[in-house]
């Protein structure tokens, strides 16, 4: 008689440190230093300092290696999209994830039984990643960042279309856009090129290495020039991208009558743009709004989903709608930040 395949809540269990692969001997996306380490992108609230060994992408291990130097991991094993390992028992592969260079889904086979954990991710075009690839699976993982209805996030061209017609309006204003250092930055430069815009682009110092790692992996962002030392005459009618935290910082008292803008899913929150000062508040998101959330639910055809963090209880129920067994996990750690 055929054996059945192990059900996946056999297998894999959230511990104080995240997920952790029993049969595999490893976490994904652990919150603290653990042995083994798959990491499904370079954003800090995944990808922690400290681990012993580490899995991810080459990307993946590029941008934590930039961020975190010689902690990023004694022993680093890159995995390209597509290629498939075997740690302990378990079949590791990694497939794009579409939310910022190198993230990546992973998807893990162990005994006929099959689990995707998603990581963060989004299914809009952008430019400077692979886009997401559904992977068919037994339970599928997935964030919940915008997981309420009311987070449907516009075409990208259109709020570029706001900066380059503000720009037409105000010349002689610097428009700095408040923009998190991985992934949205570089989004948000390549959205402007994508939409004509050639001249060059000022940069706080807070992005300039991740830009040049983009560059290094074959990202073209145009020409960038650093922001600091730059005459303020050269700065108006500019585009100028900087951390958000930067933009509330006396470093921002250099740009000439700044136009404030915010590159953000929760700029759909206008109480939130209000808080911040933001005047052209810019809806570009990294993560799935609530439409794609339940689209890739659909496409990836699981059975069960299990939600790792963000709005889980609106997901539950909805994925309960589609008849899907659902649970939230709770995992802590995980960051909710208006720059995503």
């Amino acid at each position: 008689m055929p054996v059945a395949a192990p059900k996946p809540s056999s297998w894999i269990r959230v511990e104080p440190a995240g997920i952790f692969v029993e049969p595999g001997g490893f976490h994904v996306d652990p919150g603290r230093a653990v042995g083994w380490a798959v990491v499904t992108h370079g954003h800090g609230d995944h990808a922690r300092p400290g681990h012993d060994a580490v899995l991810a992408t080459p990307e993946t291990l590029a941008i934590m290696r930039a961020r975190y130097r010689g902690d990023a991991g004694r022993r680093q094993q890159p995995l390209a999209y597509g290629e498939t390992v075997r740690i302990g028992e378990v079949d590791v592969r990694l497939m794009p994830a579409g939310h910022v260079l190198g993230s990546a889904q992973v998807v893990m086979d162990y005994r006929g039984s099959r689990v995707v954990v998603s990581g963060d991710y989004k299914r809009r075009p952008d430019p400077t990643c692979r886009p997401f690839e559904p992977v068919p699976c037994d339970v599928f993982v997935t964030e919940a960042t915008f997981g309420l209805p009311v987070f449907r996030h516009p075409p990208a061209a259109g709020e570029v279309a706001k900066v380059l017609e503000s720009l037409t309006l105000f010349p002689e204003r610097a428009h700095v856009i408040g923009a998190y250092a991985l992934g949205k930055a570089q989004r948000m430069i390549a959205e402007l090129r994508a939409a004509g815009y050639a001249e060059p682009i000022f940069l706080h110092g807070g992005l300039v290495n991740l830009c040049d790692l983009y560059q290094r992996h074959g990202v073209d962002l145009g020409p960038l020039v650093p922001a600091t030392g730059a005459a303020k005459a050269d700065l108006q009618g500019a585009v100028v991208l900087a951390p958000p935290s930067a933009i509330a910082d006396r470093w921002s008292r250099r740009l000439p009558d700044p136009v404030v803008a915010m590159a953000s899913g929760w700029m759909r929150v206008r109480q939130r743009a209000r808080q911040r000062g933001v005047e052209l508040p810019l809806i570009i998101s990294d993560h799935a709004d609530w439409d794609e959330l339940l689209a890739t639910m659909a496409d990836v055809d699981a059975p069960e989903v299990w939600v790792t963090h963000g709005r889980e209880e609106a997901l539950v129920i909805a994925a309960a709608s589609q008849g899907r067994r659902a649970r939230a996990l709770n995992l802590v750690g995980r960051e909710e930040d208006d720059a995503e």
